[in-house]
């Protein structure tokens, strides 16, 4: 009998302890791992309420899809996906919206307080801003057209934020590869990930202030860079010229603004990627070039390899547990 119970509590122990994986590698053990369930019985019309929000914010303005995919990925990247981009400025916090890679560009806001709004009426102080953040950006990607996937969740909030983190730890439109890769290694994601979540930008605009470096001096010498078609380049050198019309909006998918679907990589094949940091995943070579190639024929392999690179990416560092707190509002800590 002894031993029957001894066999009982290390299998509870075993199943209770074992990390859990839906999709992808979590890059550090949390205290607490995240399941699709966790609102089920706490809040259980979450998943509805978030998803109806953004529905509704996606039908008004299609671009808002872009955007709040984008906040996921500008969260995660600084101090993991605590929802620490989401603060404002206030006593201690310096916001990492002022960061530069947010500074003027990151958007939508607004929506995150409208489904935390719904979200407090319905159950209060029970579901996360950082996993709205997670289901915003799965929402978004499906009312683009693109995959769904089971969203792991019972994140907790950060009550702080970091604004040199948002500086550096973004991958910049400039950067090189290798500088890049790095980033993502140092989250816990790989090549694979990089190249398959770079394929975000089939969706949203990039400012001319971030691409004119690639339309005018990348080379050192005033031409453009040699990896963009010459066409493509005077058709973005007549909306963006050397000085100025800095916050004029381009494309970053011409040929499906809104859908979320494999163009960008035919793009790419075609140097016509908007940014130097999404034409050198094929210009580099090696692997990136390889599944660039690999996703540019089958949109069903870059839909499949997204929706599991973005359960990695959502999987880096969450506070959960007693970690952190559920913000009352996402702009504000609860002691404020």
């Amino acid at each position: 009998m002894a031993n029957s119970v001894a066999f009982l509590v290390a299998l509870v122990c075993a199943l209770s302890c074992a990390p859990v994986s839906f999709g992808g590698r979590v890059p550090a053990p949390p205290v607490a791992y995240l399941y699709p369930q966790f609102y089920e019985q706490s809040c259980p019309k979450a998943l509805d309420i978030v998803k109806s929000v953004v529905a509704e914010a996606v039908a008004r303005e299609p671009r808002m899809a872009a955007s709040l995919l984008r906040l996921h990925f500008h969260d995660c990247f600084v101090k993991g996906c605590d929802a620490s981009l989401l603060l404002d400025s206030s006593g201690t916090i310096t916001s990492e919206k002022r960061a530069v890679p947010n500074r003027d560009s990151a958007r939508g806001f607004e929506v995150i307080d409208e489904i935390k709004y719904a979200l407090e009426k319905e159950c209060p102080s029970t579901v996360s801003c950082a996993d709205i953040l997670a289901l915003a950006a799965r929402d978004s990607t499906a009312l683009a057209g693109g995959p769904s996937w089971e969203v792991p969740l019972g994140r907790r909030d950060s009550t702080g934020a970091s604004l040199s983190g948002a500086n550096n730890n973004i991958p910049a439109p400039n950067n090189t590869f290798q500088t890049i890769l790095t980033k993502f290694k140092l989250k816990g994601l790989d090549v694979v990930d990089m190249v398959a979540l770079s394929g975000s930008h089939t969706i949203g605009n990039a400012r001319c202030a971030v691409i004119r470096q690639r339309l005018y001096n990348q080379t050192g010498n005033g031409l453009p860079d040699v990896t963009l078609d010459p066409h493509y380049a005077n058709q973005l050198r007549a909306g963006c010229p050397r000085s100025g019309g800095d916050q004029n909006l381009f494309v970053l998918d011409p040929v499906s603004q809104f859908t979320f679907d494999n163009s960008y990589f035919k793009n790419l094949l075609a140097y016509k990627g908007l940014l130097s940091s999404d034409e050198i995943l094929f210009t580099n070579g090696g692997e990136s070039a390889g599944l660039v190639k690999k996703f540019a024929a089958s949109n069903e392999a870059f839909f499949e390899q997204f929706a599991k690179s973005m359960v990695n990416m959502g999987n880096i560092l969450p506070l959960t547990g007693s970690q952190g707190e559920i913000r009352k509002r996402c702009r504000k800590i609860n002691s404020y």
